[in-house]
Order: C-alpha cells, then sequence, then structure tokens
C-alpha cells in the first residue's frame, strides 16, 4: 500500500545535475517588493518560499544557491515585510515571502502583508509552485494552517518541506511525519510528496534543485 506523502526520493543523476546547474549558475537579488505594482514581469517560472519565523528559510535558500547571505535572516522575526525577488539564470524567479506568526509584529503590519500575500498568491500566472517550510522538529502548527488554506482557495500547488532535520531524533521524526501527513490530507492544493531537508547536513538540497529545475 502506497504511503499518502511519501519522502521525496532522490533524483538521478540527469535531475540533480539539472539541478546543479540552475543553482550555481548566476544568481541575483532583484528587488524587494511592497506592493503589486511592484512585481516584475511574469516572464519566466517562478516558485516562492514560505514559512513562519524562524523555520530556517533564509539558510535553506542560502545552503541551495551555495551563496552564504545570498538571502539574509533578520535579527527580529516578523521585521522582514517585503516579497523579495532573486533570479536564477535568466530562466526563473526565486521568491522568499515575509515570515509568518511572529506574535511581536504590529497588527497593522500583518494585515497588510496578508493583503499583499492573498493579491500575490492569486495573481501571479507564471508561479508554479509554493514550498512551505515546516520546522521538523514541531510540525504543522495552527498559523501554517492559515497559510495552506490561503494557497488551497488560491488554487497554488503547494509542497511541503521540512526543515532541520538533523535536530530530530528517528523516534521523535517518524511522529512528526505523521501529524504533517494527517494534515497536508485535509488540503487539496498540497503537492504528494514531502521533502525532508537539512541546510547544516545538506540534506535534500540536491532533491529539492532538481524538484525546481524539473518545473515547466
Amino acid at each position: 500500500m502506497q504511503m499518502d506523502f511519501p519522502l521525496a526520493e532522490e533524483p538521478d543523476a540527469a535531475a540533480a545535475e539539472a539541478g546543479r546547474k540552475l543553482f550555481t549558475g548566476p544568481v541575483d537579488f532583484l528587488k524587494g517588493v511592497v506592493a503589486m505594482s511592484g512585481l516584475p514581469p511574469a516572464d519566466r517560472i517562478e516558485v516562492c518560499f514560505a514559512g513562519r519565523s524562524n523555520v530556517g528559510k533564509s539558510t535553506l535558500i542560502n545552503a541551495l544557491t551555495g551563496r552564504k547571505s545570498l538571502a539574509r535572516a533578520s535579527n527580529t522575526p516578523g521585521r522582514t515585510q517585503e516579497i523579495n525577488y532573486f533570479t536564477l539564470g535568466d530562466s526563473h524567479y526565486l521568491v522568499d515571502l515575509p515570515g509568518y506568526g511572529y506574535a511581536n509584529a504590529p497588527v497593522k503590519v500583518v494585515e497588510k502583508w496578508q493583503r499583499l500575500l492573498k493579491q500575490y498568491l492569486s495573481g501571479r500566472p507564471t508561479l508554479r509552485r509554493a514550498f512551505v517550510l515546516i520546522d521538523a522538529r514541531h510540525g504543522i502548527k495552527k498559523v501554517d494552517e492559515d497559510i495552506l488554506t490561503l494557497l488551497d482557495s488560491s488554487a497554488v500547488t503547494f509542497q511541503c518541506v521540512l526543515t532541520k532535520a538533523d535536530k530530530v531524533k528517528a523516534k521523535d521524526r517518524d511522529r512528526v511525519l505523521a501529524q504533517v501527513r494527517g494534515a497536508l490530507a485535509k488540503h487539496p492544493a498540497a503537492f504528494p510528496e514531502i521533502v525532508l531537508t537539512s541546510s547544516e547536513k545538506g540534506t535534500g538540497i540536491a532533491t529539492l534543485r532538481a524538484i525546481i529545475a524539473g518545473l515547466e
């Protein structure tokens, strides 16, 4: 019997090489966007990364691109309220969405961000997939459910990426995976594979690169 939401397998040699070439080629910060009018032209494949504050999103983006400080983590979680665009060569946009779920962010800031996020997700025709980062130590929380529901309503396919896998013991990982799988089963926009990653150990980096390089 096939398990729902299995862990993504490691890519074959050709897929791994395509992913490596995409992410080790030219990668540059393009712009930070605070309104829909500031979005760059929708002229290439686009993927976005979302995750609650402190989930390790900047660290993962840096690991994917092999750059130590391409994406910068704020010292104050929840402070960065821009949609940050990066170019992968001339074929892809990589989009870093602001971290969500930080209790100390001002209410008006949160509301403005939520409006922008909804507009972005529902109005970006070249957005091929959203990668939602979940801390492997904690699983899916209520604040994550809110973003998953928004992705459902926006009809944007999203894939769950578990971060910090090296921080979790095997027995605890199985428990968290069961919780995550149960939560994802309720979301029609969820892609039916989970990517397990550790930016520190390099786990899952080649797999995630290959997935992105394979999107059309």
